[in-house]
């Protein structure tokens, strides 16, 4: 079980992966651009190559094989989004109709509300600590099945250490939350700043998904 991580190096390493990606390779950056564009769904294919471990950041070739892994990578999503979808639905969808049917209930039915909401969240963070791992299983197999090998997923995590997962996630969240603020600035500027925000996707998720591949491998080095 790894015991710790040397989170600095692991944000450092995964910043110098995303910016040699795009830094002097214009036209890498332009197809990532156009990637990101066209719905997103190359991207996703891109960024399933990363997942895989290539290093340094492969180039952006074979659109088709992009489109179709993108689609695979929104289909993983898309499962493991199921149950937080399903609360979500009935939790609002309950609350609605307790307000239109009963005004009087507004107090109870808040309450019902608040407490599907806490258990959103509980399914969101079992999503994220299961899902991160599986979406990797997945590049890593090419099997979309293995996505979903919660067992193998279970015990990946403990090859890493449960504690040290669990900060790795939260450390990247905090960075993510940080960056996302800052681009949420620059979006507000006029034109220039929606221009900006798109340009800057693609290396933000290369950056989140060579972090990830790093805490992934610390399981092979435990």
């Amino acid at each position: 079980m790894v015991t710790e991580m040397d989170f600095g190096n692991m944000l450092g390493d995964s910043f110098a992966y995303a910016k040699d990606a795009v830094v002097g390779k214009w036209m890498q950056w332009l197809l990532l651009v156009i990637a990101t564009i066209l719905l997103c769904l190359p991207l996703l294919g891109y960024i399933l190559k990363v997942y895989r471990g290539e290093k340094p950041a492969p180039e952006v070739n074979d659109w088709g094989t992009l489109f179709v892994d993108g689609i695979k990578l929104l289909i993983v999503g898309l499962i493991y989004a199921i149950p937080f979808l399903i609360v979500l639905f009935v939790t609002i969808g309950a609350g609605i109709v307790a307000l239109a049917s009963d005004p009087v209930s507004m107090m109870g039915a808040i309450g019902g509300m608040l407490f599907g909401f806490i258990v959103l969240v509980i399914i969101g963070i079992l999503t994220m600590i299961f899902s991160t791992i599986g979406v990797i299983r997945f590049a890593r197999t090419g099997s979309i099945g293995e996505a979903f090998n919660f067992s193998e997923i279970t015990a990946t995590i403990a090859k890493i250490g449960w504690v040290p997962y669990i900060i790795a996630l939260v450390v990247l969240m905090v960075v993510m939350v940080v960056v996302e603020i800052i681009i949420s600035l620059i979006a507000m500027i006029p034109i220039l700043g929606f221009i900006i925000q798109i340009v800057l996707i693609a290396p933000v998720m290369l950056f989140e998904a060579r972090y990830l591949c790093q805490v992934y491998d610390a399981a092979g080095a435990a």
